[in-house]
């Protein structure tokens, strides 16, 4: 099975008032297979949204691309020009945004929002053909085809989420990102719904980035994960091998930050510290002021790769298998 997506290098600058520039993604690799679904967690702040605007070029300045390749089957999305990149939205990547319920427009029934993107991407301009794809994207989410005539604001949080799904889908593109895309949902639609895309996901063949700060919720959906801290990939793996072996300390806080369900009741441990400061990187490794393995080499020289089978990391002290 070959890789639908692959990043090399991928580094976003945020440009300062004074010129000078904050560096939000830092040499980022990654690659996701056809049907696979990638997990990307870390702590707000650590890039996981600016990596999801790349794949997209959605950014705007101050934001810029300064290096890297993105490469979406065969095709160099850097190199795209502004007309070739608005066919490529949507029919080959799209995304469900954060708050995904506040994207759609207040003023406009659903129906309509729904003929603008069939229309705009050359699918049909006939209002009854629209519809009838309309009803049948909202039957694939659950929601009655009657309610098409409705505005956003009639519909609850969870519906309005569907509907935001079914509209990332109606092209049917090969990538779908979801960028927190149950935020301020309680935990039974939060299941319903990521049960249900990914229900979708055998039917269509479709790949996933999902990204979240919930590394319990991504475990149970995705095959890999990536983990994220300051702008960097600090460990990547299979989700069982997160789950029963991190390697990396950061990790290991992520995944012990959240309780289980079953077994014993156990003393919870939050991650000491603060995020990094972009603005003050320092030398030696990232993570080193938060990280109750830190030796002399983390403060000092800045950890190379080690790869394991299919996982690989960036720590001078990992945890042992």
């Amino acid at each position: 099975m070959g890789n639908l997506l692959t990043v090399e290098k991928l580094c976003v600058d945020y440009v300062t008032r004074n010129g000078g520039y904050v560096r939000a993604v830092d040499n980022v690799d990654f690659s996701i297979a056809e049907g696979e679904s990638l997990g990307l967690a870390g702590e707000s702040g650590c890039g996981k949204s600016t990596i999801a605007y790349s794949l997209m070029r959605l950014h705007r300045p101050p934001a810029l691309i300064s290096n890297g390749n993105i490469n979406i089957d065969g095709k160099d999305v850097l190199a795209m020009q502004e007309a070739e990149l608005q066919q490529f939205r949507w029919k080959e990547i799209s995304m469900v945004f954060q708050s995904a319920m506040n994207c759609l427009n207040p003023v406009v029934t659903l129906e309509k929002q729904f003929y603008e993107i069939f229309k705009y991407h050359g699918i049909t301009s006939n209002k009854k053909e629209a519809r009838k794809k309309a009803e049948e994207l909202l039957a694939i989410v659950g929601i009655p085809a009657e309610r098409l005539k409705d505005y956003p604001h009639q519909f609850s949080g969870g519906m309005r989420q569907r509907a935001v799904i079914a509209m990332a889908l109606a092209l049917r593109p090969r990538l779908l990102i979801l960028d927190e895309p149950t935020t301020a949902l309680d935990t039974v639609v939060q299941r319903d719904i990521l049960k249900r895309i990914y229900e979708l996901k055998k039917e269509f063949g479709f790949s996933i980035l999902f990204i979240t700060h919930d590394i319990s919720l991504m475990m149970e959906f995705c095959d890999r994960i990536a983990i994220m801290y300051a702008g960097k990939i600090v460990e990547q793996a299979p989700a069982k091998t997160i789950l029963n072996n991190p390697r990396h300390p950061y990790t290991y806080g992520l995944k012990n930050s959240f309780p289980s369900l079953k077994g014993e009741i156990k003393y919870m441990e939050g991650i000491p510290g603060s995020p990094l400061n972009l603005n003050c990187i320092p030398k030696g490794c990232r993570f080193q002021e938060r990280c109750f393995r830190a030796g002399k080499d983390c403060f000092t020289k800045e950890p190379e790769i080690t790869c394991e089978k299919d996982a690989f990391f960036y720590c001078h002290n990992p945890l042992e298998v």
